[in-house]
């Protein structure tokens, strides 16, 4: 069940914003985050988490996520950014990126998961399983989701040996065994253990 689309502490009044990320386990890939606040006169059903959605329901959702939010934004940090900081604190970069580029000022920020990034401008909790009980949350998750498999597929028309549109840079079988073929190339990962190991790091 969704709960309030605004302020989770009784001692702030208005508009929350939601955070969520996509693509922390792929070796491959930029990771995605995303920053949503909801506007209660322009509800949209169906929200949750990206997971439970097939691809045609999370882009009809993300269309109207777009439409109807008050503000939303999108981020990423990059390949490079991952193997330099580690995946976590890159996740904590492309969330804090997100929240940066909200044109609106939320008076609360909702991470999902147990961690919040620093310096966000506003108080933040983080809420675990958030992405499936907090509106705005979910609509994050439904914005990065699908962000991230837009830059997969784009990762797939520049190589193609790869298959990233199907595995969506996610350590398939399949994905291993083109890895194994192929050596890694400049988008995948190198501190994740199976391209390490690849490199022979």
């Amino acid at each position: 069940m969704q709960i309030s689309l605004f302020a989770h502490d009784a001692d702030c009044h208005g508009p929350v914003a939601g955070v969520d990320e996509a693509g922390r386990g792929p070796l491959a890939g930029p990771v995605f985050a995303a920053a949503v606040m909801l506007d209660p006169d322009r509800p949209i059903d169906g929200l949750m988490d990206s997971k439970a959605l097939d691809e045609s329901q999370r882009e009809a959702l993300a269309a109207l996520i777009r439409q109807r939010a008050l503000a939303w934004s999108i981020a990423s940090a990059s390949v490079e950014e991952i193997d330099a900081l580690n995946i976590l604190q890159a996740t904590m970069l492309a969330m804090k990126r997100a929240c940066d580029g909200l044109t609106v000022r939320p008076v609360q920020i909702l991470v999902d998961g147990n961690r919040v990034p620093a310096g966000l401008g506003a108080p933040a909790k983080a809420i675990v399983r958030g992405d499936a009980t907090v509106a705005a949350i979910s609509a994050a998750s439904i914005l990065a989701k699908t962000a991230r498999d837009a830059a997969c597929l784009s990762l797939h028309r520049q190589y193609p040996d790869y298959d990233f549109d199907r595995h969506k840079g996610y350590a398939t079988r399949a994905h291993l065994a083109l890895l194994e073929q192929h050596g890694p190339c400049p988008a995948h990962r190198r501190s994740f253990a199976p391209v390490r190991r690849l490199l022979g790091e």
